[in-house]
């Protein structure tokens, strides 16, 4: 008897708090304290207590420092493996409780790029509002890569981007087409009969930053014609993009979605390329990532989009 309580003594102390193993895991993946303890809205201090407490929980050193980066140590790295599991164990637990619950709820968060946020996303989630609403739906826009990642550190639920995408241990799955076309000011007097990069060489272009999925899709079509663009505006912002051709300041090449509609074409003279230019909008999750009802719902309405 004595024997029993002393194991389950020994038990109980090496009980492993879920907090502390979270925070363990956005250290690693932040590489420094101060960069996890700002992610996860905590001080630094509480931070390295909690790392601490979970190396004298477990009598072990979890992590060493590699030049200026946080690295895991052997016994970090195996522990990093286990919290993965821990982590899906804890969320298929949640998902098989949310089968008691009635109806559809929760919280669900989307990440993707401004012009799907603007011109793609709002009817969706206003018919997903109607239909279920106790369901909170999120948005939070960004560039491929940040999106991405944020997927992959479960961050975000998943992510609607412009393929090709690449990601350890996501499932990325092509949505819909979205061909690009040409804006003109309306009142602009000459425009090319046909809109190719040749055509378009002289003319000034305002389109989207450096960097963006999209800016690499158009100056890879110039650059199949042997032309270099040289941009007279680079611009974060779709809207900004129109305002500005509208102004007479130049022409875009931009996502058709973005002009789809009768309202978003106003000063604007809408052209089809030559050759055509067309992107992919695809899917993303992690593949472990569990399938709450909720989520479900949400996959099942976007795939309504192709």
């Amino acid at each position: 008897m004595i024997v029993d309580r002393q194991h389950k003594k020994n038990f109980q102390m090496k009980r492993l708090n879920l907090n502390h193993l979270q925070t363990f895991a956005h250290v690693i993946a932040c590489g420094s304290f101060s960069a996890a303890a700002e992610r996860l809205n905590l001080t630094q201090p509480a931070i390295s207590l909690q790392v601490r407490q979970l190396e004298q929980r477990l009598n072990l050193r979890l992590i060493e420092r590699v030049g200026k980066r946080l690295k895991p140590t052997s016994a970090g790295t195996v522990l990093l493996e286990h919290v993965t599991r821990i982590d899906a164990a804890v969320e298929a637990a949640l998902l098989d409780l949310s089968s008691h619950a009635q109806g559809i709820a929760g919280k669900i968060t989307i990440g993707t790029g401004a012009t799907a946020c603007i011109h793609l996303l709002p009817p969706i989630l206003q018919r997903l509002k109607q239909a279920f609403p106790a369901l909170d739906v999120r948005v939070s826009t960004g560039n491929t890569d940040g999106v991405l990642k944020a997927v992959e550190e479960n961050r975000l639920d998943l992510a609607l981007v412009t393929l090709p995408a690449a990601g350890r241990s996501l499932v990325i799955t092509p949505l819909l087409e979205d061909e690009f076309v040409a804006i003109f000011c309306a009142a602009q007097p000459q425009i090319p009969e046909t809109i190719t990069p040749t055509a378009l060489a002289d003319y000034p272009l305002v389109v989207f930053e450096a960097g963006s999925s999209t800016r690499l899709l158009i100056d890879e079509w110039f650059l199949k014609a042997g032309i270099r663009v040289k941009p007279v505006m680079e611009l974060g912002s779709i809207e900004a993009i129109k305002e500005m051709v509208a102004a007479g300041l130049g022409y875009s090449i931009v996502p058709g979605m973005a002009v789809a509609a009768e309202h978003h074409r106003r000063g604007l003279h809408v052209r089809s390329l030559t050759p055509a230019l067309s992107r992919t909008l695809g899917l993303v999750l992690r593949q472990d990532k569990p399938l709450s009802h909720a989520l479900r719902q949400v996959i099942d309405a976007l795939h309504s989009l192709a």
